[in-house]
């Protein structure tokens, strides 16, 4: 994803990326992608659910969340977005008690990020349930939304970072 344009791309970070980068099986790529974050290749979208959810989090993962939010837009939790998640439950797509994972995907849907990044595999970086997501945004007039894990979205010639 190199390219002059790729600074415009919004990216929707969730919880699970910035826990990561200090978990040794999701650190590197977690770390190159805030290194992208931080050289403005793409826009970073998080929001208050990350920032409630940090809250209960090690206070190393709360102070590297606070760092970064200096160049991060936060999305507000809106009727819009709880109304999407519950779009979400309603399709069936995550049962109601992870919601809150539904609820990540309908804030950077409402945010207008054009792709989200997770470490979660099973209720939101998934090749099932990511067209499931969309048909749902299609139906409610949303554009789709990619979903990748931060492997995907890091530029390679940085991994030395």
């Amino acid at each position: 994803m190199a390219g002059p344009s790729q600074k415009t791309i919004r990216i929707y970070a969730d919880t699970s990326v910035f826990g990561g980068v200090f978990d040794e099986e999701f650190e590197g790529a977690s770390k190159a992608f805030f290194y992208g974050v931080r050289k403005a290749r793409f826009s970073l979208v998080t929001s208050e659910l990350v920032r409630q959810e940090i809250q209960a989090g090690p206070k190393n993962v709360q102070d590297f969340f606070y760092e970064i939010l200096t160049i991060a837009e936060v999305a507000e939790i809106t009727a819009e977005s709880l109304s999407l998640q519950q779009a979400y439950t309603d399709a069936g797509i995550i049962p109601k008690r992870y919601s809150t994972d539904a609820l990540h995907v309908a804030l950077a849907t409402t945010s207008r990020a054009s792709l989200i990044v997770s470490w979660n595999f099973k209720h939101i970086v998934n090749f099932l349930k990511i067209p499931l997501y969309n048909a749902v945004n299609t139906l409610h007039g949303y554009p789709e939304v990619a979903i990748y894990s931060p492997l995907e979205v890091i530029e390679y010639e940085d991994e030395d970072v």
